[in-house]
């Protein structure tokens, strides 16, 4: 049986976890300098908790790195040293929305651990089953051959380590600011009084993913650092990083507001004019 731990495991973590132990996998995970939150969710995904990183280390075959973008640099020096303390070298899959130069620092972070880059497109297989996971390097196939239960959809890239974080950046920047986009629209359309004919032009071309800014809210303080990830990488294609730092302001803004109190797993449908109506208060949890 393949023993997978999963660094760390909150709402994609969790879910893909959960996957795992569903295909027959060992999956063990820390609470160690986590939030309650995050227990909840292992506790629910069924996962088996070990007392420290160390631990979790000592223990897995694979390791899967599922952070925040802007943790990733930090969880990939855990690890490191983690392994060193505990004398192995597991294969480590990060899994973070990150640039291709961030997944560098991420390998240098690693100090020689096996690194596969991944990346995840789509909500965690606890939400929605079908979500892919992009892989690419010279042991991705292994990744891929995890027993994923058909809950969660391997691709192995060609090409070294960067490909799947660059194909990340590219997906994320369409779905992400999209959102964005719509977002905007929506709160300036009702400062205006025509939210509802914004809405259905917008729907006669299908663009109107009015349904998925609530959910987007709950999560936009993570999608900050991934909007300057996007950026990061359009300027090393030689392209002006200055859109999605702009989309970086419009999440952390989104990020302030009482929308994104709420937790991704516990959101519940709005209609458009309660959507603006919370995108208009000031946030109380955050």
């Amino acid at each position: 049986m393949v023993t997978v731990g999963i660094v760390s495991p909150g709402y994609m973590g969790a879910g893909l976890g959960w996957a795992l132990l569903k295909g027959g996998a060992r999956v063990v995970a820390t609470l160690e300098g986590r939030s309650a939150r995050t227990g909840r969710l292992a506790a629910g995904a069924g996962l088996e908790m070990l007392p420290t990183l160390t631990e979790v280390v000592r223990a897995a075959d694979v390791l899967l790195s599922v952070t925040p973008p802007d943790r990733a640099l930090a969880a990939a020096g855990s690890i490191a040293a983690a392994a060193r303390e505990a004398g192995v070298t597991p294969l480590v899959a990060d899994l973070n929305a990150v640039s291709p130069l961030t997944l560098a620092g991420v390998m240098a972070r690693l100090d020689g651990l096996p690194l596969v880059d991944g990346s995840i497109s789509g909500p965690p297989p606890t939400a929605t089953p079908g979500a892919r996971i992009y892989l690419s390097g010279p042991r991705a196939a292994e990744v891929a051959a995890l027993p994923w239960a058909d809950q969660v959809e391997p691709v192995v890239l060609p090409g070294d380590p960067g490909a799947a974080s660059a194909l990340k950046m590219c997906t994320a920047s369409v779905y992400k600011g999209l959102t964005a986009l719509v977002t905007q629209a929506m709160r300036t359309a009702d400062r205006h009084g025509v939210l509802d004919e914004v809405l259905a032009d917008l729907a006669r071309n299908g663009l109107d993913s009015s349904a998925s800014v609530p959910r987007s809210a709950t999560k936009a303080h993570r999608f900050v650092g991934e909007m300057r990830e996007i950026a990061a990488t359009q300027s090393g294609a030689g392209l002006t990083p200055a859109l999605f730092e702009a989309f970086a302001a419009v999440y952390a803004d989104i990020a302030t507001t009482e929308l994104a109190d709420a937790d991704p797993e516990s959101v519940r449908s709005r209609t458009p004019a309660e959507t603006v109506a919370l995108l208009s208060a000031a946030a109380r949890g955050r």
